[in-house]
């Protein structure tokens, strides 16, 4: 399964991955000033930047082969499609619980507390059909979207 891997060596910092994913899952998808400035809840990026200088790099959900997520998830509402691989959050059947959070070894999904209290995670920008919009958009190739073996995830 292609995953989204940091390349922290390249990684400015700059978390233009940042914005651009919480513009796509947005009212406003297309527009960034829209998505920021006339959304009435500002929308929450997917992905997280950590920096620490002079290293900096991206972390996003690594969509687990044996997803802890799914088993802690109280209501099924964190899934993994069998064909594709990736872990989902139907926001729908999400009660906010965070057991999700607390399982996942990579700290990769979020509270989003902006609206009504659902995890937030990386989907790999799944309703679209090229790459995530975080490795399209990065200044620096920082992100890369492929198919990587390490370590048996």
């Amino acid at each position: 399964m292609k995953r989204v891997y940091a390349r922290e060596e390249v990684c400015a910092g700059c978390k233009l991955c940042e914005v651009y994913c919480a513009t796509a899952h947005s009212e406003y998808p297309n527009s960034i000033l829209k998505a920021f400035l006339k959304q009435e809840t500002r929308p929450i990026a997917r992905i997280l930047v950590e920096v620490d200088q002079p290293l900096s790099f991206a972390l996003q959900c690594r969509h687990c082969e044996e997803a802890n997520c799914t088993q802690a998830c109280i209501t099924g509402a964190m899934t993994k499609n069998p064909e594709t691989g990736i872990v989902t959050n139907d926001e729908s059947r999400c009660v906010g619980c965070w057991t999700c959070v607390l399982v996942c070894p990579y700290g990769a999904i979020k509270r989003d507390e902006t609206g009504h209290k659902v995890a937030s995670k990386c989907d790999l920008c799944s309703n679209n059909d090229t790459n995530p919009i975080c490795v399209e958009k990065c200044p620096n190739n920082a992100l890369i979207f492929a198919e990587i073996s390490r370590g048996g995830e």
